[in-house]
């Protein structure tokens, strides 16, 4: 695969102003029970060539599924069409980038596809059969998933690399039912669970059985307990809901494209201006927010991303001040960085690269332990698994909601609390920030659908935090 992509490169090379081929071949497995009985099983092979290629300022894209010569000829003689076929718009320069040669596999202990559907579905029984043990469950979930993808990329720059990326993860859940009432706790979050870059032995670790006994109880008291209360509170935020908090106000408002407003159409904009870094104040000192596409483990790493441009860490935010964007090789050029931010990601080998988050992450603080960050509050709200989302297409307004809120009182954890909501708008919400738990405490969380594009794609993004405290925000019961 590799002479064959760098001979089409080399043939491209006279012919257009810059072409990339990439071949990826994506593989998944994901097997689920509900209520003591087989709910999916589900497998997927396939394989193909994306080609695209820039010709006077004009841009080709073309897809053929497939691994042989006349699949790859097939769809780069049609992408060289597509560039021919496009106005002529003056040149549009990408950032230079050396040409990237090498091969990377993502490290695993246990092969995650060379584990038995038995042993799988053995591990969903025994999950299932914990979670049905309380018996005002009403709808008992568990779940598994594997993935491992395959890439050849070249270019006619002279890029030529290869890398295998494999991950898996599980999730449980537990639904309680009463009346018109709905109850519903996860483990380890509600977004697929934790799915990490790593072998069987990541699923092991998660000990799903060994928690849904809890996550079953806490489902169930959920019917019984008292409604969030109202009003403006300490809050704070941990794992999945800080997480998707980082992902939704931070990570997708940073991202280029949106930015200059080539997502406007699909996925909206963003409220941060271009020419915002080193100026614009996005949070209080204590905020500061890397991403970087070379954290070990995470669904959001990569060697090289799908323009041949490594993996990098970038300051996004640093004591509250933005200091970079994710780009691609073309945004970056546009407001004149010397360098892409290395975030150009297609999903599968029919969809082209668009800017898409790696991992994006809050830095840990100076907070202590958990124990020590609840210590600082009188009366509080803590939320860590998400339930529901909402937030404009700028990024700035937003509601969320939580499965289950603890009470805090007196630097304490109490009661459990239903249907815990709270809303903010984006630079005041991150100027509430006060204090950010210790690295020790600092822990990635997964997202395995974050969509975007036009035509859609799904891309695998993490986010590692350590919980953290935020001042007189707006809560309530949804």
């Amino acid at each position: 695969m590799r002479d064959l992509l760098g001979d089409l490169m080399d043939a491209a090379a006279g012919r257009v102003d810059y072409a990339d081929m990439r071949h990826v071949r994506l593989r998944e497995e994901s097997v689920a029970m509900r209520n003591g009985e087989l709910d999916e099983l589900d497998a997927r092979d396939e394989e193909g060539f994306g080609a695209r290629v820039q010709l006077g300022g004009g841009w080709g894209f073309a897809a053929a599924a497939g691994s042989d010569r006349t699949a790859a000829e097939d769809a780069l003689t049609r992408a060289i069409a597509i560039a021919e076929a496009q106005p002529r718009v003056g040149s549009q320069p990408l950032t230079p980038e050396p040409a990237a040669t090498g091969r990377h596999v993502s490290p695993f202990a246990t092969d995650p596809f060379a584990v038995s559907l038995d042993e799988k579905l053995a591990l969903l029984h025994e999950t299932d059969c914990a979670l049905r043990e309380q018996p005002r469950v009403t709808v008992a979930f568990t779940a598994l998933q594997s993935r491992r993808e395959q890439k050849v990329l070249a270019s006619t720059e002279g890029t030529l690399c290869e890398q295998e990326l494999t991950d898996c993860g599980g999730v449980v859940s537990a639904t309680a039912v009463h009346g018109d009432d709905a109850q519903t706790r996860s483990y380890p979050a509600s977004h697929a669970g934790s799915v990490a870059q790593a072998g069987w032995e990541h699923v092991l670790a998660l000990d799903l059985p060994g928690h849904a006994p809890r996550v079953a109880e806490e489902a169930v008291a959920l019917l019984d307990a008292p409604p969030c209360p109202e009003g403006p509170t300490t809050l704070v935020l941990a794992g999945e809901q800080l997480g998707l908090q980082i992902h939704e106000s931070v990570g997708h408002a940073v991202e280029l494209d949106r930015v200059l407003g080539y997502e406007a159409s699909y996925a909206g904009t963003s409220w941060v201006p271009a020419d915002g870094g080193g100026a614009l104040r996005y949070g209080s000192d204590a905020m500061s927010v890397t991403a970087d596409a070379t954290v070990p483990g995470a669904i959001g790493s990569y060697r090289w991303d799908d323009e041949g441009v490594p993996g990098q860490s970038i300051s996004i935010v640093r004591d509250g001040v933005l200091r970079g964007f994710l780009s691609n090789r073309g945004s970056a050029a546009e407001i004149g960085l010397e360098r892409s931010g290395g975030c150009a990601r297609a999903e599968g080998f029919a969809r082209q690269p668009i800017v898409r988050m790696s991992n994006v992450s809050l830095d840990p603080g100076q907070g202590g332990s958990l124990a020590d960050l609840l210590s600082g509050v009188e009366s509080g709200i803590y939320i860590d698994t998400n339930r529901s989302w909402s937030i404009d297409s700028r990024r700035l307004h937003f509601q969320f909601g939580g499965e289950a809120a603890r009470e805090i009182v007196d630097g304490r954890l109490g009661r459990l609390l239903r249907d815990p909501v709270y809303a903010g708008v984006t630079p005041k919400f991150w100027g509430s920030l006060d204090a950010v738990c210790s690295a020790e405490e600092w822990a990635l969380t997964s997202f395995t659908d974050c969509g975007k594009g036009e035509p859609g794609q799904l891309a695998r993004v993490a986010h590692g935090c350590a919980p953290a405290r935020f001042r007189g925000v707006q809560v309530g019961a949804g």
